[in-house]
């Protein structure tokens, strides 16, 4: 049983300060060469800031850097910091007031800006990156109420430049900035009927659902379908499909099977339990979907035995660089502070699921980074190393954190050793 419990959690070394969990890939087409990835992990800061972070070059040296609250981290070692604007410490038992972070260049001056989505229902904005390290950064209004728990900043007009992609008021569409004067608020256009949707609806996600070329819209109660490139200000068509009830996080359009079809990846309850991928199915022109538990309430429903419950964040990146997109993603430690269910004090867990395609039923094999940070309602991937590997940002009521992805080659039997037991193979 030994050898089974540390195969499914992953093996936790302590060295120099860090902690490194170890995961396991098989290069693809190589019978020789066996790798597992550790996760060095660096402690930005251990203050409740925001529950979300972004990774870009801010000072254009040409190294990424990570905005975590109202601080900027210098790469590659992010040691120093910088406050863009005034700080301020948040009660864990309560929120913040910054819940997404985007970096882009605005205004076009050739220097990255930070972009925040503040608490459900209240303003996003932009800070203007002045070039140097001295004083805040000049503020500017995006919108001034973006509902929904995870909006989106994406190009959606596909311009070069990130539109802001939320409801408000009920009505469901996307923020995009005047080209003439950026610093002035975004124009909303809405493409949707007005609804009964509130400022902390859950479930959001962009992705191409039909295979167009467009990329659609989805919420945890169905799809809009993009018009096309020339019809964006039209009202999209809507197709009814039950995702989630109370709603989780992110959510993605992405081939899981390999079959050519874009599925949909969300959780499911994001102060709840279960994440799922849901199989497209095609007859005709008919679009329906299939529900593929990936976590539940209930450790049988994951092959792994891995559960966790208030999955309210999630990121899609390919973290072995196998070719297929993986999922990071962790509890949201005290999303609504410690009382109430009991899983609210359940261990602040961040993971990779790692999609096998292997066999005839593709899945998702966890493994654990770490037990002791979590996610927020934001998880940002980027090589901050320059070694063609993702690494991870996360921000929340624990701190702010970086992990790094160090993948090592080992020889077979260490592999073997570290690779998840399926329960139905445990003793």
């Amino acid at each position: 049983m030994k050898n089974i419990y540390i195969s499914m959690l992953a093996v936790m070394i302590i060295t120099a300060g860090f902690l490194l969990i170890v995961s396991c890939q098989q290069l693809k087409g190589q019978d020789k060469d066996y790798v597992i990835h550790e996760f060095e992990k660096i402690k930005l800061s251990s203050t409740f800031y925001a529950e979300g972070a972004g990774i870009g070059d801010l000072n254009q040296d040409g190294i990424p850097d990570v905005a975590a609250g109202p601080y900027w981290y210098e790469g590659p070692d992010f040691q120093t910091r910088h406050a863009f604007y005034e700080p301020v410490e948040f009660d864990p038992y309560k929120y913040s007031d910054n819940f997404i972070v985007n970096i882009e260049d605005v205004n076009g001056d050739g220097r990255k800006d930070i972009l925040k989505v503040g608490f459900p229902g209240e303003a996003a904005y932009w800070y203007e990156n002045p070039g140097n390290n001295d004083g805040y950064w000049p503020r500017h209004l995006i919108h001034p109420q973006v509902d929904n728990e995870s909006p989106q900043f994406y190009d959606l007009d596909r311009d070069g430049q990130f539109e802001l992609v939320f409801h408000t008021n009920g009505y469901l569409g996307y923020a995009k900035r005047n080209a003439e004067d950026p610093t002035r608020p975004w124009s909303f256009t809405p493409i949707s009927e007005q609804h009964d949707w509130g400022k902390f609806t859950h479930g959001f996600g962009i992705g191409d659902i039909d295979g167009d070329g467009f990329e659609d819209i989805m919420k945890k109660e169905g799809w809009w379908k993009n018009p096309g490139l020339d019809q964006l200000d039209e009202q999209w068509k809507h197709y009814s499909v039950e995702f989630a009830g109370p709603g989780g996080a992110q959510m993605y359009a992405y081939d899981v099977d390999g079959d050519g079809l874009n599925d949909v990846i969300t959780s499911l309850n994001a102060h709840g339990w279960g994440m799922a991928w849901y199989r497209q199915v095609r007859e005709g022109d008919e679009i329906t979907f299939e529900q593929n538990l990936i976590m539940s309430d209930k450790k049988e429903d994951n092959r792994y035995g891995v559960k966790f419950a208030e999955i309210h964040a999630i990121d899609l990146a390919d973290m072995d660089n196998d070719g297929v997109k993986d999922l990071v993603t962790g509890k949201r430690w005290w999303a609504h502070g410690p009382d109430g269910y009991d899983f609210h004090k359940n261990a602040a867990v961040l993971y990779w699921f790692k999609l096998d395609r292997s066999s005839e039923d593709a899945h998702y094999i966890p493994y654990l980074i770490d037990y002791n940070s979590g996610a927020g309602v934001e998880v940002d991937t980027g090589d901050l190393t320059g070694n063609g590997y993702p690494d991870i940002v996360v921000s929340n009521k624990r701190g702010t954190y970086v992990f790094l992805n160090k993948p090592r080659t080992v020889s077979r039997e260490v592999w073997e050793f570290n690779k998840p037991t399926p329960l139905e193979q445990a003793d």
